[in-house]
């Protein structure tokens, strides 16, 4: 995981973005030999126990698709608004697609 706020920062300003309606991927490539993510929840989602369970939603399903994670990547997924109404076959899918569109997925090209 990304904590280290020059971490966020340098995905900040070297990254590409990617973006979907419940939230929006920013992709920097790395010498490292993991791929490491980052997550922003801000306030405009709700209370903190919203921005909490919408972390947790979202870690579930990077831990799930982890195996499959191309190595030497950090991303940062911000959420939106959007993604504390969305069930979890939403999230899942959205988080898919940002994942594949950015290259991390194993398998995938990045364009």
């Amino acid at each position: 995981m990304l904590k280290r706020p020059a971490d966020f920062a340098a995905i900040g300003a070297h990254g590409t973005g990617r973006s979907h309606p419940l939230m929006t991927a920013r992709f920097r490539r790395t010498g490292l030999d993991v791929t490491r993510i980052g997550l922003a929840t801000g306030r405009n989602l709700g209370s903190a126990v919203t921005r909490n369970r919408t972390r947790r939603r979202i870690r579930e399903a990077l831990r799930v698709m982890a195996p499959s994670f191309q190595q030497g990547w950090d991303v940062l997924i911000i959420a939106r608004p959007a993604i504390a109404a969305a069930d979890h076959d939403a999230l899942v899918a959205a988080l898919t697609q940002l994942l594949r569109r950015g290259g991390v997925l194993e398998g995938t090209v990045r364009s």
